[in-house]
Formats: C-alpha cells, structure tokens, sequence
C-alpha cells in the first residue's frame, strides 16, 4: 500500500500509483480492470482485490466511499463534457476528490491538455463504441497488416500526446501483442486477447448480468439468472398483495393493531354523543 497526495492536496492511500503500474507492465505482472458505478460495487471489488476499476467522473464520491484505496480511473464523458474548458474543469473536480487518473476517447490534443496540467491520462484505441460509424461499425480492428500498423501510428501519438496508457477495444489479438513491444504505453485490453498489460470487463459482463453479451466477455458468475428470479418473486408479490386486498383478507388481526373492547366502547359512546359546533 502506498501513501500519496491526491491531485486535490489530499493524504491517501492507494494499492498502485502510476509509477507502479508502469514497472508491472515491464516486469509482464497481469493486472485486472473493472468498472464500479457505487459504494456496494466499489467495496466488492476491492474486497476482492481487483487492481483498478473505472467509473464515470460524476460516481467518484460514491466509489471512494466504498473503495479508498484502490487505484480509480474517472471517465470525463465526451456527451456531457464538450469544450476543452469544460473537460478541463471537470477532469480536475474528479482528480480532487480522489480519481488517480482521466479517461477520455476524445482526440490527442485532449489528451495533450490533460497531461500538461500533471494529470495521468489513459487514452482509448481500437473500436471506439462511440466513433464505431468511422470504421464501419461494431468490428475488429487490425485484422490487416496495413490497419494494424495505422493503429500503431496512433499509439505513437497518443504516447506523444503525453497518455500513460490506453484501452484497447476490439484489437486482433496478434496484432496488440506486437504493437505493444514497441509502445510504452500500459494497454488494456478489452475484447483484444490476453497480450494487454491490464486485462479490462465491465462489472455485468463478467457477473453474468447481460442478456446478449458481447463475443469478448466472460460470465464468471449468473447474476442475471437470479435477477430475473427476483423479479418473478417481486411480480407474483405484487399480484398476491393486490388479490389479498381485493378480497378483504389483508390486512387481518395479524397485522393490525387492536384497542380494548372497553376503550373501543368509550370511543363509541363518545361519537355517538358528538355534535358539530357549526351546525
């Protein structure tokens, strides 16, 4: 465990820094990565020792509350942060309240900002969901030689742009495992084998929580199986309380709170005998 200063000013302690991710990476130590919307998640996952998560910006302060030492990458979402100002500002409220480093998919010159104001910053290549139209869809990248070696080329701008690492979406296997020999960027691959320094699911991938997963994912669990029975028991719950009211058998005795019969007798004597003051 190591002691740091947050981006904020802050003491804190975190399971990586930066520096420790990159000797991982040059020592071919596997690193783990998922994604954490909440306290309960972020808590579960460090719990279990995963070595870093993602989130977007906005669920940083719930994600601390549950996880505060594990080393967390803040998404600065492209739709909801759109000037450099406004990327800027943002990408610093989430390093202040305790993000160790800023995803973004938007361009180098981005990501050249980011970095000259001392922030960590991992980049994103590959199939870009969000850009998926420019490469003709939900495909692979770098099955070809010719595209592989275009995706190089942007390795080595987005290492000039100053990123520290960078998700790899969708990549061929092959051709990320030799890219990376000649890139000192920290790659994490998600859909593109097992040569990425960190290897990236998404929480509901990986938990079996997904009703058509992608070819990439692995279900480590059957969350949604028992999803699905919990929401059968709440529907058949539903249907039973509004069945048990309709036929006057709840509430019964059981559930209700009764007065004496001496009391109850008071009551009635008292309003039979009641008259309105305006009448």
């Amino acid at each position: 465990m190591k002691k740091i200063y947050t981006y904020g000013g802050h003491y804190a302690r975190r399971n990586l820094t930066v520096a420790d991710i990159v000797e991982r990476k040059a020592k071919n130590v596997p690193m783990t990565q998922t994604t954490v919307t909440n306290a309960e998640e972020a808590a579960a996952a460090e719990a279990a020792g995963i070595d870093m998560f993602s989130m977007v910006s906005e669920d940083i302060h719930a994600v601390r509350a549950g996880a505060p030492e594990t080393f967390a990458v803040s998404a600065v979402m492209m739709t909801s942060y759109v000037t450099n100002d406004e990327i800027l500002r943002e990408a610093v409220r989430a390093c202040e309240a305790g993000s160790d480093a800023i995803y973004t998919c938007r361009g180098f010159d981005v990501v050249e900002m980011l970095s000259r104001q001392g922030i960590a910053v991992q980049g994103h290549l590959g199939l870009v969901p969000r850009k998926s139209t420019l490469v003709g869809g939900l495909r692979t990248v770098g099955k070809t030689a010719e595209e592989a070696m275009r995706l190089f080329e942007d390795f080595r701008r987005l290492e000039d742009a100053g990123a520290y690492a960078v998700e790899v979406e969708c990549v061929a296997s092959e051709a990320l495992a030799e890219i990376k020999k000649h890139s000192r960027l920290v790659t994490h691959s998600i859909g593109s084998g097992p040569a990425g320094d960190v290897t990236f699911l998404f929480m509901e991938d990986l938990g079996g929580d997904v009703e058509n997963p992608p070819r990439h994912a692995k279900a480590f669990g059957d969350m949604l199986s028992i999803r699905n029975q919990l929401r059968a028991e709440r529907d058949t719950a539903l249907r039973a309380f509004r069945e048990a009211v309709q036929e006057r058998q709840f509430p019964d005795a059981a559930h209700s709170v009764s007065m004496s019969a001496l009391e109850q007798e008071k009551l009635k004597d008292a309003l039979s005998r009641w008259r309105s003051v305006h009448c």
